[in-house]
């Protein structure tokens, strides 16, 4: 998939983010990921209050993490999170990187679709709101 639009997110680990065994616990890797997606969908003014306010909902339906390396306390990492898919549904890509070193610790996905909030049911093709506004963020502005 060619990679769309990106954004990015810098975040210290906390002390509140860490399992007994004082690694990141695994549960807290997708508060990281809603972190660069709500960057993300700002970059393209659609993040969840535009979502609202243009009829939809947009469910997370599947999520993907691989673990490659255990995120530590005081650790400063990026999380960027990559549009992949937006015509059909949302899927976004997300990479976490030591900020300092640039390692790649995790990497994951997830898939958002969109449901008619006046009918409940689901949408198989995106809103044109989103549509235009990704296409126009993608394009540019007109010179």
């Amino acid at each position: 998939m060619i990679p769309l639009l990106t954004a990015s997110q810098v975040i210290v680990i906390q002390f509140n983010d860490l399992d007994p065994m004082n690694v990141v616990w695994h549960g807290n890797y997708l508060r990281y990921f809603e972190a660069a997606r709500s960057e993300l969908l700002n970059k393209v003014n659609y993040n969840y209050g535009e979502m609202q306010e243009s009829g939809y909902m947009w469910p997370i339906v599947d999520v993907h993490i691989k673990y490659i390396r255990p995120l530590r306390l005081h650790q400063r990492i990026r999380i960027e999170a990559t549009l992949l898919e937006y015509e059909n549904r949302l899927k976004i890509g997300y990479k976490i990187y030591d900020d300092q070193t640039n390692q790649l610790l995790t990497k994951g996905s997830t898939t958002q679709v969109a449901i008619n909030q006046s009918t409940s049911e689901l949408e198989f093709r995106s809103p044109p709101l989103l549509i235009e506004r990704v296409e126009g963020t993608i394009q540019g502005p007109i010179q």
